[in-house]
Protein backbone atom coordinates (compact mmCIF):
# COMPACT_ATOMS: atom_id res chain seq x y z
CA UNK A 1 0.00 0.00 0.00
CA UNK A 2 1.47 3.23 -0.71
CA UNK A 3 1.45 6.25 0.94
CA UNK A 4 -0.19 9.08 0.15
CA UNK A 5 2.07 12.16 -1.12
CA UNK A 6 1.97 15.21 1.34
CA UNK A 7 0.97 18.33 -0.06
CA UNK A 8 3.97 20.79 -0.02
CA UNK A 9 1.13 24.11 -0.06
CA UNK A 10 -0.62 21.95 2.97
CA UNK A 11 2.83 21.97 4.57
CA UNK A 12 3.16 25.46 4.05
CA UNK A 13 0.19 27.09 5.39
CA UNK A 14 0.88 24.81 8.77
CA UNK A 15 4.07 26.53 8.37
CA UNK A 16 2.85 30.21 8.10
CA UNK A 17 0.19 29.60 10.55
CA UNK A 18 3.02 28.97 13.19
CA UNK A 19 4.97 31.84 11.79
CA UNK A 20 1.57 33.96 11.70
CA UNK A 21 1.03 32.46 15.35
CA UNK A 22 4.98 34.30 16.77
CA UNK A 23 4.28 37.14 14.77
CA UNK A 24 0.89 37.84 16.57
CA UNK A 25 2.60 36.94 19.63
CA UNK A 26 5.25 39.34 19.41
CA UNK A 27 2.59 42.11 18.12
CA UNK A 28 0.87 41.89 21.45
CA UNK A 29 3.48 42.19 23.59
CA UNK A 30 5.15 44.91 21.82
CA UNK A 31 1.76 46.92 21.71
CA UNK A 32 2.10 48.40 25.71
CA UNK A 33 5.20 49.68 25.01
CA UNK A 34 4.01 51.26 20.75
CA UNK A 35 0.98 52.91 23.59
CA UNK A 36 3.34 54.27 25.78
CA UNK A 37 5.43 55.77 23.19
CA UNK A 38 2.48 57.48 21.87
CA UNK A 39 1.42 58.94 25.20
CA UNK A 40 5.14 60.12 25.51
CA UNK A 41 5.19 61.66 22.53
CA UNK A 42 1.63 63.07 22.39
CA UNK A 43 2.89 64.31 26.02
CA UNK A 44 5.74 65.97 24.45
CA UNK A 45 3.86 67.56 21.61
CA UNK A 46 0.95 69.20 24.07
CA UNK A 47 3.94 70.53 26.44
CA UNK A 48 5.52 72.49 23.10
CA UNK A 49 2.03 73.60 22.31
CA UNK A 50 1.23 75.04 25.80
CA UNK A 51 5.07 76.02 26.11
CA UNK A 52 4.44 78.43 22.57
CA UNK A 53 0.86 79.79 23.40
CA UNK A 54 0.51 83.11 25.33
CA UNK A 55 -0.46 81.98 28.75
CA UNK A 56 2.57 80.34 29.17
CA UNK A 57 4.90 82.72 27.85
CA UNK A 58 3.40 84.98 29.90
CA UNK A 59 4.27 82.74 32.79
CA UNK A 60 8.12 82.20 31.55
CA UNK A 61 7.42 85.93 31.62
CA UNK A 62 6.74 86.85 35.03
CA UNK A 63 9.26 83.78 36.75
CA UNK A 64 11.99 85.78 34.26
CA UNK A 65 11.29 89.38 36.15
CA UNK A 66 11.23 88.46 39.82
CA UNK A 67 14.95 85.80 39.46
CA UNK A 68 17.49 87.78 41.15
CA UNK A 69 15.06 90.72 42.24
CA UNK A 70 11.43 91.59 43.95
CA UNK A 71 8.74 92.32 41.74
CA UNK A 72 6.16 94.96 43.95
CA UNK A 73 3.73 94.00 41.42
CA UNK A 74 3.97 90.22 42.04
CA UNK A 75 3.99 90.82 45.76
CA UNK A 76 1.00 92.77 45.76
CA UNK A 77 -0.95 89.94 43.75
CA UNK A 78 0.34 87.82 46.47
CA UNK A 79 -1.13 90.42 49.57
CA UNK A 80 -4.82 90.29 47.77
CA UNK A 81 -6.40 88.54 50.38
CA UNK A 82 -4.58 90.04 53.04
CA UNK A 83 -5.79 93.61 51.49
CA UNK A 84 -9.22 92.21 51.40
CA UNK A 85 -9.24 91.46 55.22
CA UNK A 86 -8.18 94.88 55.67
CA UNK A 87 -9.94 97.19 53.49
CA UNK A 88 -13.51 94.75 53.05
CA UNK A 89 -15.99 96.29 51.52
CA UNK A 90 -13.77 98.98 50.41
CA UNK A 91 -12.39 96.94 47.71
CA UNK A 92 -15.24 97.17 45.41
CA UNK A 93 -13.96 99.53 42.61
CA UNK A 94 -9.90 99.03 42.37
CA UNK A 95 -7.67 100.88 40.19
CA UNK A 96 -4.25 99.54 40.31
CA UNK A 97 -1.22 101.69 38.56
CA UNK A 98 2.02 99.97 37.69
CA UNK A 99 4.02 97.71 35.24
CA UNK A 100 2.06 94.67 34.22
CA UNK A 101 -1.51 96.02 35.52
CA UNK A 102 -2.80 93.30 33.06
CA UNK A 103 -2.36 90.49 35.49
CA UNK A 104 -3.48 92.41 38.71
CA UNK A 105 -6.54 93.23 37.04
CA UNK A 106 -6.91 89.81 35.81
CA UNK A 107 -7.05 88.52 39.06
CA UNK A 108 -8.91 91.10 41.06
CA UNK A 109 -11.80 90.76 39.01
CA UNK A 110 -12.66 86.84 39.98
CA UNK A 111 -13.22 88.61 42.96
CA UNK A 112 -16.78 88.65 43.60
CA UNK A 113 -18.92 91.90 43.39
CA UNK A 114 -15.23 93.49 42.83
CA UNK A 115 -14.44 95.98 39.96
CA UNK A 116 -10.81 96.40 38.96
CA UNK A 117 -9.90 98.65 36.35
CA UNK A 118 -5.41 99.62 35.77
CA UNK A 119 -2.96 101.76 34.48
CA UNK A 120 -0.02 100.91 32.97
CA UNK A 121 2.68 103.36 32.65
CA UNK A 122 4.79 102.02 29.97
CA UNK A 123 4.07 100.59 27.16
CA UNK A 124 2.57 97.68 26.45
CA UNK A 125 5.21 95.09 24.71
CA UNK A 126 3.58 91.79 23.16
CA UNK A 127 0.42 91.76 24.81
CA UNK A 128 -1.18 88.36 24.97
CA UNK A 129 -4.47 87.89 24.34
CA UNK A 130 -6.04 88.37 27.84
CA UNK A 131 -4.44 91.82 28.50
CA UNK A 132 -4.94 92.61 24.83
CA UNK A 133 -8.95 91.73 25.73
CA UNK A 134 -8.89 93.95 28.63
CA UNK A 135 -7.56 96.99 27.15
CA UNK A 136 -10.38 97.12 24.18
CA UNK A 137 -13.09 96.97 27.13
CA UNK A 138 -11.30 99.70 28.35
CA UNK A 139 -10.50 97.90 31.67
CA UNK A 140 -6.90 98.72 31.42
CA UNK A 141 -4.95 101.55 29.70
CA UNK A 142 -1.69 102.84 28.85
CA UNK A 143 -1.12 106.59 30.22
CA UNK A 144 1.78 108.33 31.41
CA UNK A 145 0.83 108.82 35.03
CA UNK A 146 3.46 112.27 35.22
CA UNK A 147 0.53 114.00 33.54
CA UNK A 148 -3.28 113.86 35.38
CA UNK A 149 -5.20 110.47 35.32
CA UNK A 150 -8.62 110.48 32.76
CA UNK A 151 -10.76 110.01 35.55
CA UNK A 152 -12.82 112.01 37.83
CA UNK A 153 -12.33 112.92 41.67
CA UNK A 154 -12.71 109.72 43.42
CA UNK A 155 -13.57 107.87 40.66
CA UNK A 156 -12.57 104.82 42.43
CA UNK A 157 -12.66 103.11 46.15
CA UNK A 158 -9.05 102.39 46.57
CA UNK A 159 -6.45 102.83 44.63
CA UNK A 160 -3.27 100.64 44.23
CA UNK A 161 0.29 101.30 43.09
CA UNK A 162 2.83 99.33 42.47
CA UNK A 163 6.46 99.45 40.79
CA UNK A 164 5.78 103.04 39.76
CA UNK A 165 6.56 105.66 42.18
CA UNK A 166 10.56 104.44 42.49
CA UNK A 167 11.01 105.57 39.04
CA UNK A 168 10.04 108.79 39.48
CA UNK A 169 12.00 111.96 40.45
CA UNK A 170 10.36 114.11 43.20
CA UNK A 171 9.72 116.83 40.55
CA UNK A 172 6.87 114.27 39.24
CA UNK A 173 6.08 112.54 42.15
CA UNK A 174 4.96 116.08 43.58
CA UNK A 175 1.98 115.90 40.50
CA UNK A 176 1.66 112.12 40.51
CA UNK A 177 0.96 111.44 44.27
CA UNK A 178 -1.99 113.67 44.58
CA UNK A 179 -3.21 112.73 41.20
CA UNK A 180 -3.61 109.07 42.45
CA UNK A 181 -5.21 110.53 45.43
CA UNK A 182 -7.38 112.89 43.72
CA UNK A 183 -9.04 109.54 42.03
CA UNK A 184 -9.66 107.56 45.65
CA UNK A 185 -12.64 107.86 47.47
CA UNK A 186 -11.33 105.63 50.26
CA UNK A 187 -7.83 104.97 50.59
CA UNK A 188 -4.49 104.64 48.59
CA UNK A 189 -2.00 101.55 49.24
CA UNK A 190 1.80 101.75 47.69
CA UNK A 191 4.03 99.42 47.27
CA UNK A 192 7.59 100.34 46.99
CA UNK A 193 11.35 98.56 47.18
CA UNK A 194 13.01 98.54 50.20
CA UNK A 195 16.55 100.23 50.15
CA UNK A 196 19.64 97.61 49.35
CA UNK A 197 17.01 94.89 48.03
CA UNK A 198 18.04 94.54 44.21
CA UNK A 199 14.54 95.24 41.91
CA UNK A 200 13.48 92.85 39.79
CA UNK A 201 14.37 93.56 36.27
CA UNK A 202 10.69 94.56 34.80
CA UNK A 203 11.40 96.49 32.33
CA UNK A 204 14.66 97.73 30.33
CA UNK A 205 16.10 101.12 31.71
CA UNK A 206 15.10 102.88 28.37
CA UNK A 207 11.54 101.96 28.90
CA UNK A 208 11.40 103.33 32.19
CA UNK A 209 13.20 106.30 31.58
CA UNK A 210 16.00 106.00 35.05
CA UNK A 211 17.17 103.81 37.23
CA UNK A 212 14.64 102.35 40.42
CA UNK A 213 15.12 104.91 43.13
CA UNK A 214 14.86 103.27 46.53
CA UNK A 215 13.94 105.32 49.43
CA UNK A 216 13.28 104.25 52.89
CA UNK A 217 10.07 104.77 54.69
CA UNK A 218 11.37 107.54 56.75
CA UNK A 219 11.55 109.55 53.17
CA UNK A 220 8.31 107.91 52.20
CA UNK A 221 6.55 109.34 55.79
CA UNK A 222 7.99 112.87 55.41
CA UNK A 223 6.94 113.26 51.96
CA UNK A 224 3.68 111.81 52.20
CA UNK A 225 3.45 114.58 55.41
CA UNK A 226 4.49 117.54 52.61
CA UNK A 227 1.97 116.63 50.30
CA UNK A 228 -0.74 116.28 53.00
CA UNK A 229 -1.73 112.77 52.80
CA UNK A 230 -2.29 111.13 56.21
CA UNK A 231 -1.26 107.60 57.30
CA UNK A 232 -5.08 104.85 57.57
CA UNK A 233 -3.89 103.90 60.69
CA UNK A 234 -7.45 101.50 61.15
CA UNK A 235 -5.98 100.15 58.05
CA UNK A 236 -2.43 99.51 58.88
CA UNK A 237 -3.20 97.74 62.11
CA UNK A 238 -5.65 95.26 60.12
CA UNK A 239 -3.40 94.56 57.65
CA UNK A 240 -0.75 93.83 60.44
CA UNK A 241 -2.88 91.71 62.06
CA UNK A 242 -4.15 89.52 59.44
CA UNK A 243 -0.70 89.30 58.06
CA UNK A 244 0.78 88.26 61.31
CA UNK A 245 -2.75 85.46 61.06
CA UNK A 246 -0.70 84.35 57.68
CA UNK A 247 2.79 84.45 58.25
CA UNK A 248 3.18 87.15 55.39
CA UNK A 249 6.47 88.96 55.29
CA UNK A 250 6.65 91.67 52.24
CA UNK A 251 9.46 91.99 50.66
CA UNK A 252 8.01 95.65 49.70
CA UNK A 253 7.36 98.43 51.73
CA UNK A 254 3.50 98.92 51.87
CA UNK A 255 1.62 102.42 52.96
CA UNK A 256 -1.67 102.89 53.37
CA UNK A 257 -3.13 106.30 53.12
CA UNK A 258 -6.54 107.89 53.33
CA UNK A 259 -7.55 109.84 50.30
CA UNK A 260 -7.68 113.70 50.35
CA UNK A 261 -11.08 114.86 52.28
Amino acid sequence: MSRRPVNPTRRLVDSGNISLGGSLQSKSRSSPLLSIGLLVLGAILFIAYSYSSSGWKRGVDVVSKIEGGVSCTLELQEALPILKKAYGDNMHKILHVGPDTCSVVSKLIKEEETGAWGVEPYDIDEADNRCQKLVWKGLVRVADIKFPLPYRAKSFSLVMVSDALDYLSPRYLNRTLPELARVASDGLVIFTGYPGKQRAKVAELSKYGRAAKLRSSSWWIRYFVQTSLEENEVATKKFEQAAAKRSYKPSCQIFHLKAYP
